[in-house]
C-alpha cells in the first residue's frame, strides 16, 4: 500500500500564551453536519498534572481551520484521552477518565502550583468526579448534557454498530486484562454488559498487560477490535486483534498483527474504496505515526507505512482517522519536539494511492 501526504503537519489545538500548555490523546470525527471535531486533554502542564481538561475543537472547512478550544470535562481532577462517537442523525459522544488526587500526587510535577491545587480539593469532591466519564450531545456538539459513568474505557470511545447500536469496548479501570464490551442506551445513559474478552483465561497472556480497545464493525457484521499490549520491560509494545461476529456478545483469542515493538494504540477506519485502517504511534527511534492496511477485512495487514516522523521524545500517539469528501484523510495526534516543551495537537492529511 502506497500512501501520498498533503503538505505538512499542522497544529490543531496549542496555547502558547501560558505555561498551561500540554494538550494530548486526542480522536478526531466527522460530525452529520459536515464539521470536524477534534477532542482532547488540555490546558495542562504536562503529562501527568491535576489540571487538564477535555476540550473540543471544530472545523467547517475540512480541516483546514479550527476553533479555540471549548471545556467538555472539566472536573475537579485531570480530564485525560478524549473519545468521539458519532451517532443517529445528530448524536455524539465524549468520553474521559481521571485519576486519583494519590495517584496525581506521586506522578504530577512537585511545583507549588500542582499541591496547592490538590490540596484544595475535598474527599467528597473526588469521589463525585473520579471515574470514567461520558456525555451526550443531540446537537453534533453545540451543546452536551449531565455526564455519565462507565465501567469501561478506552482513548478513542465507543462505537456504532450496524444496526445503530453503540457499542463500548473498553477495559474495566485498574483491572489488569479485563475488556468487556457494554451497550450505551443513548437516552438514559445507561449501560449494559454485552460481553467479554477473556484475556485473563489465557496463560500465555499472563506477562502481557491489554487496554486502550479500540473496535470496527464491518458491512458483513464482522466486528474487529484492536487493543494495546505491552510488558514490564516494554519489549513488546504492540497491536493484537480480536473479532465478534455475533455483535460484542462472544470474542476471539487476540492474536498479533504487527511486530513486537511496531507500537500502539491502535485506531480503526474503514476507508470509503474498502481498505481498513489502522493507525498508531510507534515510541522507539525513530519515533513517529504509523498505519497499516487491510484489503481483506482484517485477515492481514500490510508493513507499516510512516504517516509523520517524531522528534526527540517518545511522548507522542494517539492517532485517529477519518475521511473527507474528496476520500484523503486526515490523521490527529499529540506530539512534542522535546521533553522540555508542551505537546500539542496536530494533524496530518494524506491519501491512499492503490
Amino acid at each position: 500500500m502506497n500512501i501520498k501526504l498533503i503538505g505538512g503537519p499542522s497544529v490543531v489545538m496549542t496555547n502558547t500564551e501560558s505555561h498551561h500548555a500540554y494538550f494530548a490523546w486526542p480522536t478526531i470525527a466527522r460530525l452529520q453536519n459536515g464539521k470536524i471535531c477534534v477532542g482532547a486533554s488540555g490546558y495542562r502542564v504536562e503529562h501527568i498534572c491535576p489540571f487538564g481538561k477535555g476540550v473540543l475543537v471544530f472545523s467547517d472547512d475540512n480541516g483546514e481551520t479550527y476553533t479555540k478550544p471549548v471545556p467538555v470535562f472539566d472536573t475537579v481532577l485531570d480530564d485525560r484521552d478524549v473519545g468521539l462517537t458519532v451517532f443517529g442523525e445528530s448524536g455524539l459522544i465524549a468520553t474521559s477518565f481521571n485519576n486519583t488526587l494519590e495517584f496525581q500526587r506521586e506522578n504530577m510535577p512537585q511545583t507549588q502550583e500542582c499541591f496547592d491545587y490538590i490540596n484544595s480539593i475535598s474527599s467528597e469532591a473526588e469521589a463525585e468526579a473520579l471515574g470514567i466519564n461520558f456525555r451526550i450531545s443531540k446537537d453534533c456538539g453545540k451543546t452536551f448534557g449531565r455526564i455519565y459513568k462507565s465501567p469501561v474505557s478506552s482513548p478513542h470511545g465507543p462505537t456504532v454498530l450496524n444496526d445503530g447500536t453503540v457499542l463500548w469496548v473498553g477495559r474495566r479501570l485498574g483491572v489488569h486484562n479485563h475488556i468487556e464490551a457494554h451497550v450505551i442506551n443513548t437516552e438514559t445513559g445507561e449501560m449494559t454488559l454485552r460481553g467479554e474478552l477473556g484475556i485473563y483465561k489465557h496463560e500465555e497472556f499472563k506477562e502481557i498487560y491489554f487496554y486502550e480497545p479500540h473496535a470496527i464493525q464491518l458491512s458483513d457484521g464482522k466486528i474487529i477490535c484492536h487493543l494495546r499490549a505491552e510488558n514490564a520491560d516494554e519489549t513488546i509494545f504492540t497491536l493484537y486483534q480480536t473479532e465478534s461476529l455475533d455483535n460484542g456478545v462472544t470474542w476471539s483469542k487476540p492474536k498479533q498483527i504487527i511486530r513486537d515493538d511496531s507500537g500502539a494504540p491502535g485506531h480503526l477506519y474503514m476507508h470509503s474504496s474498502g481498505t481498513l485502517i489502522s493507525t498508531f504511534s510507534h515510541r522507539k527511534r525513530p519515533y513517529g505515526i504509523w498505519a497499516v492496511f487491510s484489503e481483506d477485512n482484517g485477515e492481514t495487514w500490510s508493513d507499516e507505512s510512516v504517516l509523520h516522523y517524531g522528534k526527540d521524545t517518545d511522548d507522542l500517539g494517539y492517532p485517529s482517522t477519518i475521511e473527507l469528501p474528496n476520500g484523503d484523510l486526515i490523521t490527529a495526534f499529540y506530539t512534542r519536539e522535546n521533553d522540555y516543551v508542551p505537546a500539542l495537537i496536530m494533524q496530518q492529511k494524506w491519501s491512499i494511492e492503490k
